[in-house]
């Protein structure tokens, strides 16, 4: 964990110019697993103007020569995967197993979509009024990463800009430092030319405003809370740069009686759903709306896909949820517990405190509450945490209504047996990802939400847009 205490900046490990040292905490135990040192504006000033430097040959690049150096990161981050596994249990709690598949994982099925997304990228083309559309790299590029899918998020904002030729100064989670760390060490041996990646530790009021200030950073993405982003973007305005956001979510999950012999599955798969990660993504399926009919039923299958859901250490192999991944989410997911009660909901699983047998790491015990309506707070909040709120509703048109009243728009879930209703209500759904019957979308399609969910796409063709400025040439004015 040497390269904690430093900071990469043009293609090196400096040291910073500020001594602040920041803990580093294993959730599972709450044992301090090292210290990282934190920048200030002084590092991000370097760090953009390596950036800058970089800009001037990287996005002369051609889109061959960027293929191949994804290419080479690709190998290099699938040899040491296993590496980038453990980093990521140790620093956020993920389970090992689920770890190396998905919060790790992720990252080499990003590298692969964002290769394919470029070689189907055209950089020029003529308009169908004879103009040329040049599509060139937006420059140095500022970006905000969370702690709780660390890598994933890392990728789906540092690939875009490098593939495009674009730089950036990446920003993590300070709470996520040695998944970001090794990041930066697999960039390095990938043979990126140096300063077109670079890395600053460091907190949002320090380091994350003093990139969204700063005049040579031409655009911010930040994925993490409504309230952050907010300040992200004006921080920003006062430069004008292009700011994209990927933010918070209180996605419904409607369930139609309809389903049948398959509720049992659907429902058990959706809760299963709400916990994974331990609860802490932003797309969720938190609150689940449904229908009168069968509401009973599915508040009984509900109950027992509690009652089943298994927790564990992160180092253990299994199918299990970890703990929360600080005190500090500990503390908010009790707090909204406790609203929950006060609220009068129905407690249908889980409850206040720790599950039995994990006293001394910062486990949750997963939660249902029943009986809820939209006006309540556990159902208008981001929670953040294990926590399914359970609302009924009377017809298909009460349901869509519910389901669209929220601030969010990242995502929304449908579990129905009727084709037709399956599209109705996805084209009423006022969210950027609907997933129907468990059918998730695929690497390579767009991510983002509507309303205070954010702006903008991740991944995909659509992820290259915000790294990229358009400019359009008329003719020559030349005579022959």
């Amino acid at each position: 964990m040497e390269n904690l205490n430093k900071h990469y900046i043009d293609g090196s490990w400096v040291a910073p110019t500020n001594g602040k040292r920041f803990p580093i905490r294993n959730p599972a135990d709450n044992s301090v697993l090292g210290e990282v040192t934190l920048g200030s504006a002084a590092d991000v000033d370097q760090a953009v103007a390596a950036a800058n430097r970089a800009f001037e040959t990287f996005s002369k690049t051609s889109k061959a020569e960027r293929i191949a150096l994804l290419n080479c990161l690709l190998q290099v981050y699938t040899n040491r995967l296993e590496e980038m596994a453990w980093a990521i249990t140790r620093e956020m709690g993920a389970p090992i197993d689920m770890s190396r598949a998905m919060q790790a994982g992720c990252g080499i099925d990003h590298i692969k979509s964002f290769i394919e997304t470029l070689k189907d990228h055209h950089e020029s083309e003529t308009l169908p009024n004879g103009d040329v559309l040049y599509r060139e790299p937006i420059g140095v590029c500022g970006l905000i990463t969370p702690w709780n899918w660390p890598i994933s998020q890392v990728a789906q904002k540092v690939l875009p800009a490098l593939a495009t030729g674009a730089t950036c100064v990446l920003k993590p989670s300070e709470y996520t430092p040695l998944s970001a760390a090794l990041f930066a060490e697999f960039v390095h041996e990938a043979g990126y030319p140096a300063g077109v990646f670079n890395l600053v530790f460091g907190d949002g009021p320090e380091v994350g405003s003093a990139m969204s200030h700063h005049p040579d950073v031409a655009m911010m993405s930040f994925t993490g809370s409504t309230r952050a982003g907010i300040l992200v973007s004006k921080d920003a305005a006062d430069t004008v740069k292009r700011v994209a956001l990927e933010l918070g979510g209180k996605s419904p999950n409607l369930i139609f009686a309809d389903n049948g012999e398959d509720l049992e599955a659907r429902v058990t798969a959706s809760v299963a759903n709400c916990f994974h990660n331990t609860g802490q993504s932003c797309n969720a399926p938190t609150r689940m709306l449904v229908e009168r009919r069968c509401y009973e039923t599915v508040l009984e299958i509900a109950s027992r896909a509690a009652a089943d859901q298994k927790i564990g250490d992160p180092a253990d192999p299994g199918d299990h949820i970890g703990p929360l991944f600080d005190q500090l989410q500990y503390d908010r997911v009790q707090a909204m517990i406790q609203v929950g009660l006060d609220e009068g909901a129905r407690l249908l699983a889980g409850g206040l405190g720790k599950p039995d047998g994990f006293e001394h790491g910062w486990y949750a015990r997963p939660t249902i509450f029943a009986d809820v309506n939209n006006q309540m707070r556990i159902a208008r909040e981001e929670i953040f945490g294990p926590v399914l709120v359970i609302i009924p509703f009377e017809t298909e048109e009460q349901g869509i209504t519910i389901a669209n009243d929220t601030v969010f728009g990242l995502a929304a879930f449908l579990q129905t047996g009727d084709a037709e209703r399956a599209n109705r209500v996805c084209a009423a759904l006022r969210a950027g990802t609907v997933t129907i019957n468990g059918q998730s979308t695929s690497y390579g399609s767009p991510f983002g939400g509507y309303k205070q969910s954010g702006n903008g796409r991740e991944g995909g063709p659509f992820g290259l847009e915000d790294y990229i400025e358009l400019k359009v040439r008329g003719g020559l004015g030349l005579s022959a």
